[in-house]
């Protein structure tokens, strides 16, 4: 009885790590935060769960209405690796992709989102102890767009930004770092 029962955790174990490293398994939201606060820096934006996306673009207006402000939001492609290599050598003749990265501007389409005074917003910002990604009010990322005052950001918001929305409402928007 012992030895089928260690046999059984041992599979459950075996399966967990499986699960985990194939990505089949991924931090809640909640822990992803943790773990976004813990290391002070975003690297990757989160993924969205289901019945939300996740986009990269540019901001290129924010105006007030009520509870809220509307976003116009220029979307772009972020690409890396071969799918960067290429799509820089059909743009310009050069498959030479600096980090890695590689932004595609199909057009200049810009969408409307609805921006809650409640979304999570980070920026870019040195204090003196390094780059790190730093919590801000919506209201703050409204005069960082339309010209107003605000705390020195590291880069501007030209970098993009990646946007996790529900229908037609931002949760979630994170300054792209872009060395």
């Amino acid at each position: 009885m012992k030895r089928s029962l260690v046999i059984i955790g041992g599979m459950a174990v075996a399966a967990a790590a499986v699960a985990m490293s194939s990505g089949l398994v991924s931090l809640s939201a909640s822990s992803a935060a943790v773990a976004k606060r813990q290391s002070g820096f975003l690297l990757l934006p989160p993924a969205a769960p289901a019945g939300q996306m996740t986009l990269y673009g540019h901001i290129k207006t924010m105006t007030r209405r009520g509870g809220h402000y509307l976003v116009g939001f220029d979307p772009a492609w972020f690409t890396s690796g071969i799918t960067a290599s290429r799509a820089k050598k059909q743009d310009t003749g050069s498959g030479d992709v600096p980090n890695d990265n590689y932004i595609v501007e199909e057009g200049n389409r810009v969408l409307t989102y609805i921006l809650p005074l409640s979304a999570r917003v980070t920026v870019l910002a040195n204090d003196g102890s390094g780059i790190s990604s730093v919590a801000i009010p919506v209201p703050e990322l409204a005069r960082i767009v339309n010209g107003g005052p605000h705390r020195k950001l590291f880069e501007p918001l030209d970098s993009g930004v990646w946007i996790r929305v529900r229908i037609d409402t931002v949760k979630e928007l994170d300054q792209q770092y872009r060395p």
